[in-house]
């Protein structure tokens, strides 16, 4: 699994777990909610400063989120040798 499609999901992840919508995360984290959709996706990756604001506006470290995009990773490498 790609670095970005990684993040995207552990976003959603943590956004699931808080409860709230991409609407709501993009409004804490003062993005556009088309940006939260295609992060989630895949399909576009924030910045060091969007991470961050990302990162408070679902009440967690920007490391507890890389360490979900790490372990995402390595599980899709894992995936692929077998």
């Amino acid at each position: 699994m790609d670095i970005t499609e990684a993040f995207g999901r552990a976003v959603k992840a943590r956004r699931a777990e808080v409860g709230i919508t991409q609407e709501d995360l993009a409004d804490k984290a003062e993005v556009a909610r088309s940006f939260v959709s295609a992060m989630e996706r895949g399909e576009k990756a924030p910045t060091i400063r969007t991470v961050w604001r990302l990162a408070s506006a679902l009440h967690c470290k920007p490391s507890d989120l890389w360490l979900t995009t790490e372990r995402l990773v390595d599980e899709g490498a894992q995936k692929k040798r077998r």
